[in-house]
Formats: structure tokens, sequence, C-alpha cells
């Protein structure tokens, strides 16, 4: 029964930051249209800002991604307050690690599942940043780009 507890707890955090982190490109997309739309892009100050605006987005979802980990900690017995398991989650989801704290035996897997999720999330928003950052060089240059094909 233990490591099928563990594997439900690592399985519903990964799928919980997942899902919280899913809802940001349809949200930067919708803002990158709308900012362009608006004859935004291309300009250096606006597009700034909302590279800024998208970033700090970003960070917040991590933010909240580092605390449902921290939330699963303490669930499971392994920290008694919140404070505790919130800087233990953040130093394990950036993978920059801390060895003043170790988990027990039980729960000790968590720690790299963590850390993998954490690298891929961090992945995925450097990706979501990275493609802004091509679609305002788009705009900034009048550079074309195809339509998407018509479905249906």
């Amino acid at each position: 029964m233990s490591a099928m507890a563990l594997l439900l707890v690592a399985a519903l955090a990964s799928f919980f930051t997942i899902l919280v982190h899913s809802l940001l490109p349809g949200m930067i997309v919708r803002g990158v249209l709308h900012h362009i739309a608006r004859g935004r892009g291309g300009i250096w100050l606006w597009d700034v800002i909302l590279v800024i605006k998208f970033t700090l987005l970003a960070l917040a979802a991590h933010f909240v991604e580092i605390a449902l980990w921290a939330l699963s900690f303490v669930l499971c017995g392994e920290f008694s307050n919140f404070a505790s398991a919130l800087y233990y989650s953040g130093v394990t989801y950036t993978t920059l690690g801390d060895s003043t704290t170790v988990l027990s035996a039980r729960w000790r897997l968590l720690e790299p599942i963590e850390a993998a999720n954490g690298m891929l999330m961090f992945g995925v928003t450097t990706a979501i940043i990275f493609a802004v950052i091509v679609r305002l060089i788009e705009a900034k240059f009048g550079l074309q780009r195809d339509p998407p094909p018509k479905t249906g």
C-alpha cells in the first residue's frame, strides 16, 4: 500500500500542477492577439510591458504549483506547518535542493518527482515566453504568418 499511496500522491500533485500550467497558454495567446489587434504589437514599450505581465503570470502559476506540492507534503504528514513545507517544496520544485531537510523513507521519492515536474513546467513557461517574443518580433517587422488551416 505504501508504494501505491506514493504513486497516488505523486500523480495527483503532478496532475494539478500541469492543470494549473495548462491554463497559461490560452490566456497568453488571447492576450497577445488582443495586444496586436490594439496596434501595440511591435511597439517596444508595450511589448516589454506585455512580456513582463506574462512572465509575472507564469511566476504566479509556479508559486501556486509549489504551494500544491507543499500541501501534499503536509497532508502526507511530512511537515507540521505549511510555511516549512512551502520552503521545502520551493527548493525542490526549482531543483535548488536543501540538504537540511530529508523526507521519510516512505515519501522520499516525491522529491525527484516534484523536481522533474518543476523542470517540465519551467520548460513550458520558457516555450510560452519564447513564442510570445517571436510573435512580437513578427509584428515589429511586419512578417507574414500563414493563416491557420481551416477545419471542418
